[in-house]
């Protein structure tokens, strides 16, 4: 505090009261000081003229000022910041409450992004390859420079665009220079932290706006830089694909190869060749090549696909699913388990319930090769239990019991794929 209390010594006028400083700062609109609570010694407030009245607010400091959520270099600095709020939430009160109410994003969308991706184009799908991925259409001719309200009209409109639901990963942000909100369209005040952007499409709008934008968020991969460790559903909008490239790619490599391997998905590859799969999808995603000429071990790919679901920020059954599909491998009747893990799908996301489906398909073929492989749905259910399923902030002992029930649940989707998805 001796510390803090240097940093503004200027404006420091001590132990004094509220009157006191009231009556010091009653000649001047915006002039304000700092004074030590005679309640709370030790304790600092900043005393404001704004409105005819002296506002005290208590005075924080943890190397920056601040009052609230917002953190400031110098006093100066946060004074200046609050008495623009205070102005713009007393003079526009009523505008500001009514801003949301007819916002240009329901009729036109929001305005930061500005290219129009590389769409994909369907193909027909192969006997051999039936949920394979769609190649991306090498047209550069589409990657015109577009405004984003263009490029939502577009993905709105289009068959092509999967129609997963993605709420906005809103952070807080501090804007260079004005800035309006791409939700009301209106000024974003403040000298910092004027309000948020999403980190996974580069909206940027009012916090209390935030709060009323619809869960459409379109990814740009100017924002999502990686493959693995991000978030499934902001992977495939981004990519605009049904699933992840790595999985499809993955599982397109194994199955070509790999089936009648002994031990496929049990047998670990080298660590180090199995990192560098993974930073060739981060590097060059769908471009990445896992050829036999690149990895000639098929035991690199599938530790490959394995580490991604091992390294997804929410699993791929959600944390918020995964107690139901828990409770339903508890169950002892097989017609009763079954309708239990048919209503725990219900609560994945859509972009992770096809994701799954396309899994347990593929597994589903691992196990018809299980005479030369020697993996049947359990010994996959055992491989794949941890894997898909984490245990959301459960203590150790409940999160060991778990491990039998993770295991009867991958192994119940494996033999019921055909009924279940």
């Amino acid at each position: 505090l001796i510390s803090c209390v240097s940093i503004f010594a200027s404006r420091f006028h001590g132990m004094i009261s509220r009157e006191e400083a009231d009556q010091l700062l009653s000649q001047a609109e915006g002039s304000y000081l700092i004074r030590e609570s005679q309640r709370q010694p030790g304790t600092y407030t900043l005393a404001l003229r704004f409105g005819n009245q002296t506002r005290n607010f208590r005075l924080y400091h943890d190397g920056k000022h601040f009052v609230g959520e917002k953190r400031f270099e110098s006093i100066h600095d946060l004074v200046t910041d609050g008495l623009i709020t205070l102005y713009i939430e007393t003079k526009a009160a009523e505008y500001i409450a009514k801003m949301t109410i007819n916002p240009i994003y329901e009729h036109v969308g929001y305005t930061t992004l500005n290219q129009e991706p590389t769409l994909k184009k369907h193909l027909p799908h192969s006997q051999e390859e039936p949920d394979g991925p769609t190649p991306a259409k090498d047209d550069h001719n589409t990657e015109e420079r577009l405004t984003s309200l263009v490029r939502r009209a577009t993905l709105r409109e289009s068959d092509l665009a999967p129609k997963y639901e993605k709420v906005h990963n809103f952070k807080v942000h501090t804007f260079r220079g004005p800035h309006w909100c791409e939700y009301c369209a209106n000024f974003m005040w403040g000298l910092i932290a004027q309000g948020v952007k999403c980190a996974d499409c580069g909206l940027n709008v009012h916090k209390q706006c935030s709060k009323v934008v619809p869960n459409d968020c379109q990814p740009d991969l100017r924002h999502v830089k990686k493959v693995y460790s991000c978030d499934l559903t902001t992977l495939v909008k981004a990519h605009n694909t049904k699933r992840p490239m790595v999985v499809d790619m993955c599982i397109q490599e194994i199955e070509a190869r790999g089936l009648q391997s002994e031990g496929l998905y049990r047998i670990s590859g080298f660590s180090e060749l199995i990192e560098d799969v993974k930073l060739a999808f981060d590097r060059d995603g769908e471009k990445a090549d896992i050829s036999s000429n690149a990895y000639e071990d098929i035991n690199i790919i599938t530790g490959a696909l394995k580490l991604y679901f091992r390294e997804l920020p929410i699993p791929l059954i959600t944390y918020d699913a995964y107690p139901r599909f828990i409770e339903a491998a508890k169950i002892t009747d097989p017609e009763k388990r079954l309708e239990a893990l048919h209503e725990a799908l219900k609560l994945l996301p859509p972009a992770h319930c096809e994701t799954l489906r396309y899994l347990m398909g593929h597994l589903k073929r691992v196990t018809q090769y299980e005479k030369e492989n020697l993996m049947t749905s359990e010994n996959l259910g055992i491989v794949f239990g941890p894997t898909l399923m984490r245990a959301p902030e459960l203590d150790a002992m409940t999160a060991l019991n778990d491990i039998r029930y993770q295991r009867l649940v991958v192994e119940s989707l494996i033999t019921n794929e055909d009924v279940l998805f």
